[in-house]
């Protein structure tokens, strides 16, 4: 285990943490969701979004654990100004995923899985400099900046360095900066130098112009995902898995072909990584949900609805394939059953424009017949209205008042949407038997993704303002 005791009592760490003592939320409750919350970045490195599909590699292994699980993973992306130590032990998600290194700071607060990667850092100097350092002596003598954010592993490692006697200018930037921005910046020639995984740096060196490799300023640093201290079931099944990826071996790294894969995929020969993180991504890519973004914006201001909860909807129905047919019938981009729809052309619902209006005249026909419902209960009873019909819904409903539940409460309807699924209580339901907990987790995928692209946007519209105010002297 990485974790150790006793972790609170120590001096400030720069990593401005104020929960320290974790949620009681274990492996049972997760198991009893069937959902894994994975906090995260949003970084060609660890999470996002491309061509309306989620990539990463953080993603993509913490996909995998919870596939082999039977869960659902949630992602949460962590927005300016959070605190993804807070996050996870305040309850709001259950793993920190996003390349994290073990450091003695962040183990004060969280316990860290079996490692999944070993990685050096490495300094990274702008082109424009005139003969980068070959050493850190150099670096100090010429007084070189290197701009890290203070509660990264980079700063750690610095803050390390000078107490072995090597006095290196730090310069602390917005700790909403990542280590793929600090590299674009330090490309440009905003900042002089920087320091990165040297995964992360060779990766970004493929596709960004500008870039130089410094000296190694430390070795074999261990990543792993991070988890709450009082979590040991969920770091237990993490370890078991994670050590069948990656061990040491003889000092030397040994990964599993699965995460070879993955390392191929964004820190080696990374197509996708290329075409995402491009050098203008702040202005092209983050933002962008789906390739449908224009549509559905215009389909939901003209009807009253958030677009960002229809593109969740497309996203759980069909992953934005507007060519999708379901088993049982439904067709396009948000899955419209023919026998509901007010188009005779069954092929005419191919037509992504009809499609999307089609549905969301459906869910605003549910949304008003929940109108006099809480505004977040309103949306997820008209979302199992949409996936089930509202016919399974209602039965849930009077089956939750027979247990004396208030069946204008989306929890307590969700609860009784499952028991229909147990012929004791769907032999007395009018509309029979229901697979409720397809419909819950749906409802429930669809709200989180929502919450999901929330975040992406508030991060969009934040560098959008910090780039029209020119400022970068906030932290």
């Amino acid at each position: 285990m990485f974790g150790c005791s006793n972790k609170k009592e120590q001096p400030n760490d720069h990593l401005n943490v104020t929960v320290t003592e974790p949620v009681d939320k274990g492996w049972d409750e997760i198991e009893e969701t069937g959902h894994l919350q994975m906090i995260t970045r949003y970084s060609s490195s660890t999470y996002f979004l491309h061509q309306g599909l989620q990539w990463g590699f953080e993603y993509e292994l913490l996909e995998k654990f919870a596939e082999e699980q039977g869960l659902t993973l949630d992602v949460i992306v962590v927005e300016p100004g959070q605190n993804p130590y807070d996050m996870l032990n305040s309850g709001k998600g259950d793993v920190i995923a996003a390349n994290y290194a073990i450091t003695p700071a962040r183990d004060r607060y969280v316990n860290f899985t079996h490692p999944y990667n070993s990685v050096n850092q490495v300094l990274v100097f702008s082109e424009e400099m005139e003969n980068p350092p070959q050493t850190l002596t150099e670096l100090v003598q010429r007084g070189i900046p290197v701009s890290v954010y203070s509660n990264s592993s980079y700063y750690y490692q610095l803050k390390k360095l000078q107490e072995q006697g090597f006095p290196i200018n730090i310069e602390l930037v917005p700790t909403y900066s990542d280590t793929e921005s600090l590299l674009f910046d330090v490309a440009n020639g905003q900042y002089m130098a920087t320091v990165a995984d040297d995964n992360i740096f060779h990766a970004s060196d493929k596709y960004m112009d500008g870039l130089v490799e410094g000296p190694t300023i430390a070795q074999g640093n261990k990543i792993a995902w991070a988890v709450r201290e009082n979590a040991d079931k969920l770091q237990d099944e993490m370890n078991a898995f994670l050590a069948d990826h990656f061990r040491i071996e003889e000092g030397e790294p040994k990964n599993s072909t699965f995460l070879n894969i993955l390392k191929g995929r964004y820190f080696e020969d990374s197509p996708p990584v290329a075409e995402y993180y491009e050098p203008d991504v702040e202005e092209k890519n983050i933002g962008i949900i789906s390739p449908f973004d224009d549509l559905f914006k215009e389909v939901a201001d003209s009807a009253g609805v958030d677009w960002l909860l229809l593109a969740a909807i497309a996203a759980q129905e069909t992953k934005f394939n507007p060519n999708a047919t379901s088993w049982a019938g439904a067709i396009g981009l948000m899955q419209i059953l023919p026998r509901y729809s007010n188009i005779d052309s069954t092929q005419t619902l191919y037509n992504v424009e009809i499609n999307v209006r089609e549905g969301v005249r459906i869910l605003k026909k549910h949304l008003e017949h929940y109108s006099y419902i809480d505004s977040t209960d309103r949306w997820q009873f008209a979302l199992a209205a949409y996936n089930a019909g509202s016919g399974h819904v209602a039965d849930a409903r009077r089956l939750a008042i027979d247990f004396n539940k208030n069946p204008n409460e989306w929890e307590a309807t969700a609860n009784a949407l499952v028991k229909l699924m147990d012929r004791t209580y769907y032999k007395n339901a009018r509309h029979g038997f229901c697979r409720g907990i397809r419909t819950v987790t749906y409802v429930r995928s669809i709200m989180n993704r929502y919450k999901t692209y929330q975040s992406i946007q508030a991060i969009a519209q934040r560098n959008a303002e910090i780039k029209e105010a020119g400022i970068l002297d906030f932290f």
